[in-house]
């Protein structure tokens, strides 16, 4: 078996990379999707809003753990936009996670319509809706409360995407505050939830293009049309774009209110020495 496993084995770095966002992404959108799909079949008997919470808070920290190791467990295409934009990640491996992040929300998407195929299908009574009191495409994707406007939820996810991205930067920070390695998969969970608890009743808390076009795309497909770009006013291009904006807004706030102050370390400091010293060496003597 170990040499069977050993012939499998792929070298290649991105590949590797895409296959960890792929497999982070299917768990936090299989527990995610899978606790609002067993909360709504059930009409809130099987578990409530706050089970929805903690069910994408802990998918969080399950796809965390799952590919952190091999990708950086960035799971969201915010995420590494923001990363690019520090200089931590590679602008060519952007293009190539946001794929298969994107594919990950979407095969996950399938297989809790899979699970759930006969709930789901008793619940609506056959019917896939979009909208309506048996609506069902809201288990995989956001959609807006009816008091909400296209542009209040614009606000709503750039200022929720920039609150997480805020506080990712803040927990892996090491010169702000020293984690151990493992708790800080178990904070993102923890950051998720308190998102969810407190921004979650206007739009579902997407912050994450992946997390809803994936799934959005496989609802098209699957039987429940092309409502599901329809419905809210146009709604589907919110949860994609405003997450981008937020994620800038909320990297540039920590950066300059916090990470850019921090003191240099020794090491650092020994390199500016070792470049002025460098550098009166090459000054001409007058």
């Amino acid at each position: 078996m170990e040499r069977l496993l050993r012939k499998c084995q792929i070298r290649n770095q991105l590949v590797r990379e895409c296959m960890a966002e792929f497999l982070g992404v299917y768990i936090l959108i299989l527990f995610g999707c899978g606790s609002v799909a067993q909360v709504t079949t059930t009409q809130d008997e099987k578990g409530q809003y706050l089970s929805i919470n903690l069910g994408f808070a802990l998918g969080v920290t399950f796809g965390v753990f799952v590919s952190r190791g091999v990708s950086g467990a960035h799971l969201n295409p915010a995420v590494s936009l923001s990363m690019c934009i520090l200089g931590r990640h590679p602008w060519m491996k952007l293009p190539f996670y946001i794929f298969f992040q994107v594919f990950g929300a979407f095969v996950a998407a399938a297989t809790v319509s899979l699970q759930y195929y006969d709930a789901i299908q008793m619940y609506s009574g056959g019917k896939l809706t979009v909208t309506g009191p048996t609506a069902t495409a809201g288990i995989f994707c956001t959609y807006p409360a009816d008091y909400l406007s296209v542009w209040g939820g614009v606000v709503d996810q750039v200022i929720g995407t920039a609150a997480l991205l805020l506080c990712v930067l803040a927990i892996g920070d090491q010169r702000n505050s020293s984690l151990p390695d493992g708790l800080q998969p178990v904070l993102v969970g923890a950051l998720v939830l308190v998102i969810g608890i407190s921004m979650g009743s206007n739009s579902g808390y997407a912050l994450n293009p992946a997390r809803d076009f994936g799934p959005r795309l496989f609802t098209f497909i699957a039987g429940w049309g092309v409502d599901v770009f329809r419905a809210g006013g146009g709604w589907w291009w919110v949860p994609i774009v405003a997450p981008f904006v937020g994620a800038v807004l909320g990297t540039l706030i920590y950066e300059l209110m916090i990470e850019v102050h921090h003191p240099p370390v020794p090491s650092e400091l020994h390199t500016e020495d070792k470049k002025g010293l460098e550098l009166d060496t090459l000054e001409p003597d007058f």
